[in-house]
């Protein structure tokens, strides 16, 4: 939990409540953006009023905060997942597409698009943002030097490291492909992200 949330004594009520405000500021920030968007029009889009929310969340960048930490759990998961299989590096070739249709979708990355934004200008996201990358770069560097090591691969730092930089590259790069071409055909796209994977992954 971010430290700039609320405790209260029924946790299970009050992650419900919590939730019911996060489903209300994803909606707000993409249709007004980060600053376009009030705590009233939340609380309004929330079915609760604003003083409601406070005892939820202290500020609109406690309530990015948490959608940040959503996102690491995310991320989480799919790594886990990928631990878990007998090969790792053919397994993240093997999920292109979902992992493209994740990047690609309209509704999935406004709101992504929305927090990197903040970020390149407020000191207090970007330090949330970063500390959560670095988190989920350190789970996918131990997953990709373990997987490289199985398969009798370099998995020396340097070319762990340069490897997991250039795949989430790929990956963030397509969140603004999307906005800039939504009509790009998709099967092309996973088609050639697979192959680009493989030749990263297996050199």
């Amino acid at each position: 939990m971010s430290h700039n949330e609320k405790r209260h004594s029924d946790a299970e009520r009050a992650q419900v409540r919590r939730q019911q405000v996060l489903d209300a500021a994803a909606i707000c920030f993409k249709r007004s953006g980060f600053h376009g968007a009030s705590m009233s029009e939340i609380s309004k889009a929330a079915g609760m009023s604003a003083g409601h929310i406070y005892n939820y969340f202290d500020s609109k960048d406690a309530i990015i905060a948490a959608f940040v930490e959503q996102n690491v759990e995310r991320v989480t998961a799919i790594l886990r997942d990928l631990e878990q299989r007998a090969d790792p590096l053919m397994g993240l070739v093997d999920d292109t597409e979902n992992s493209v249709t994740d990047h690609v979708e309209s509704d999935r990355i406004a709101l992504r698009l929305e927090i990197w934004a903040e970020a390149s200008r407020n000191p207090a996201i970007a330090a949330v943002v970063r500390d959560a990358d670095l988190r989920s770069r350190t789970h996918f560097r131990a997953v990709l030097k373990n997987a490289r090591e199985l398969r009798q691969l370099d998995a020396s730092d340097a070319t762990v490291d340069g490897l997991m930089e250039a795949v989430i590259a790929l990956f963030h790069g397509l969140h603004v492909r999307a906005i800039h071409n939504p009509d790009a055909a998709r099967p092309a796209i996973v088609a050639s992200v697979r192959n680009a994977l493989r030749a990263m992954l297996f050199s």
